[in-house]
């Protein structure tokens, strides 16, 4: 899949320098979709993210499955600088193939951070997340659970904005 020529213009509302960084979140879940589970990880994220500073542009809930990650990353991604945070569908159930849809949309592979975000708890070794970029947008996949969402999330979040940085161009080094 060519996703290059959808993240190659910038998105025009895009905040201007110094302004709050922002955020999208996508659950991944069969549940949610269905209406037979309520979305807390999504919620817990994007309070997350709003406390340390983001500007949270947009939230959706996708199905488990391959095709169904790929297509809702593809559209999140189009035109977006910032983080795109997926929760949900990174162990080892059948259904959990958040991993494979997203690294079929990254360009790029930031394994340290998905490491750092595995060795934060015991279960964090159970998870096949994976982080990377596509872009100006930097992907990580956290798990299903509110809790496990927020450690994952808590252990890269002070490298982000340095890694936004870098993906937008500056070179703070």
């Amino acid at each position: 899949m060519d996703v290059a020529a959808a993240v190659s213009r910038p998105d025009p509302t895009s905040p201007e320098k110094g302004r709050a960084p922002r955020a999208k979140v996508l659950t991944v879940s069969d549940g949610v979709v269905a209406g037979t589970r309520q979305d807390r990880s999504g919620a817990v994220l994007t309070e997350r993210l709003e406390a340390a500073g983001f500007e949270v542009v947009g939230h959706e809930v996708t199905a488990d499955g391959v095709e169904a990650v790929v297509g809702a990353l593809t559209r999140m991604v189009a035109g977006f600088a910032g983080l795109l945070v997926t929760t949900g569908g990174t162990g080892f159930g059948p259904r959990d193939l958040t991993p494979e849809g997203t690294r079929r949309v990254i360009d790029r592979d930031a394994p340290g951070m998905a490491e750092a975000m595995r060795l934060v708890s015991p279960l964090g070794r159970l998870s096949r997340g994976v982080a990377g970029s596509v872009g100006e947008c930097l992907i990580l996949n956290v798990p299903g659970s509110p809790s496990g969402a927020v450690e994952c999330l808590e252990a890269v979040m002070d490298v982000v904005p340095h890694a936004l940085a870098l993906l937008a161009g500056d070179q703070p080094h």
